[in-house]
C-alpha cells in the first residue's frame, strides 16, 4: 500500500508532535508483547505511530491519551502507563481471568493544517471517497481535527464460553470482530463490522495489512467488511472516516481507527 511522500514527512515532522507521530496518515496501533497469556498474568502493550506496520517508530506521549481500557472477565479497568521509550508507549494491564482480553486506547483531538500535495498523498493514502474529493480543490485550506484509536486482543487461559470480544468497547470509530480475533487462521476468512458511534458504518475504506502485503475492502450497508488474512503473524486491520468540519474554525474532521491481530498458520 503507498505510503505518504517526504515532503509531507519532512513538513509534518518539523511542526507537529502528535498523537500519530510526525504523519497524520501514520499508523498507530497496540502491539502487546504477547497475543497469549494465563489468567492472573501482566501483559505489556506498546503503543506506537509508524510508516510501516510492525515496526514501531515513534513514540506516544502519555498525556495525549483521552481513555484507555483492558475487558476480561466481565471487569473492565483502564491500561496503566509504564514508561515512555524510544519508540513507543509501554502499557501494562493485569488480565485477572480467562477469557479473549480487548484492549484499547483513544487520542484526545489534535488540530493540524496540509499543504495541497501533502492533502493529495493524505486523501489517496486513506482511499478517501469521491465526495470528499469532490468538496476539497487543490489550492484551498486544509485544516483538520482529527483523533485516534487502537485496538488489539489477547488470548488469556483458555476463554470457554466468553463472547465478550463481540460487544463493541465504545470508541466513536471501531472495528468489531465477528469471530474469535485470537483464532483467526492463515488462510481462512476473518470477517468484521465497523461501527461509528455504535452503529453500523458503510462505504468506509478498510485496509488489512500484514506480512509483505496490504488489501483494501469497503464497508457494506450493514458495516461489514471480511478478508482472508492468508500469512501467519501480526496484522493491522485500519480505517479512516473523514468529514467537513461543522466547526468554524476547522474544515475536516477525522477519525482513525485500527486493529492489530495475531493470525496462526493455517492447516
Amino acid at each position: 500500500m503507498p505510503r505518504l511522500n517526504r515532503r509531507l514527512t519532512a513538513g509534518l515532522a518539523a511542526t507537529f508532535v502528535c498523537f500519530a507521530g510526525p504523519l497524520l496518515a501514520h499508523d498507530t496501533w497496540l502491539m502487546p508483547a504477547s497475543f497469549m497469556a494465563r489468567p492472573g498474568a501482566t501483559v505489556l502493550v506498546e503503543l506506537t505511530s509508524a510508516s510501516r506496520f510492525p515496526q514501531a517508530e515513534s513514540p506516544v506521549a502519555a498525556d495525549r491519551l483521552a481513555a484507555t481500557g483492558v475487558r476480561v472477565g466481565g471487569r473492565t479497568e483502564p491500561l496503566v502507563v509504564k514508561a515512555e521509550a524510544a519508540k513507543a508507549l509501554e502499557l501494562v494491564a493485569t488480565l485477572p481471568a480467562a477469557g479473549v482480553a480487548a484492549l484499547w486506547v483513544e487520542s484526545r483531538p489534535r488540530t493540524l493544517s496540509l499543504g495541497t500535495a501533502e492533502v493529495e498523498d493524505y486523501l489517496h493514502e486513506i482511499d478517501a471517497p469521491a465526495s470528499v474529493r469532490a468538496r476539497w480543490k487543490p489550492g484551498q485550506r486544509w485544516k483538520e481535527t482529527y483523533r485516534k484509536m487502537a485496538k488489539t486482543f489477547v488470548r488469556v487461559g483458555e476463554p470457554g464460553t466468553d463472547r465478550s470480544w463481540a460487544d463493541p468497547v465504545g470508541m466513536e470509530l471501531e472495528i468489531v470482530a465477528e469471530e474469535d480475533p485470537t483464532a483467526v487462521a492463515a488462510g481462512s476468512p476473518f470477517a468484521l463490522r465497523v461501527l461509528r458511534g455504535g452503529k453500523a458504518l458503510a462505504g468506509l475504506a478498510v485496509a488489512a495489512e500484514g506480512p509483505g502485503r496490504s488489501s483494501m475492502r469497503t464497508t457494506g450497508a450493514d458495516g461489514r467488511v471480511s478478508f482472508i488474512l492468508d500469512e501467519a503473524g501480526a496484522w493491522l486491520i485500519k480505517g479512516t472516516l473523514l468529514e467537513e468540519s461543522k466547526a468554524a474554525d476547522t474544515d475536516w474532521d477525522s477519525l482513525f481507527t485500527t486493529l492489530t491481530v495475531s493470525v496462526r498458520p493455517g492447516r
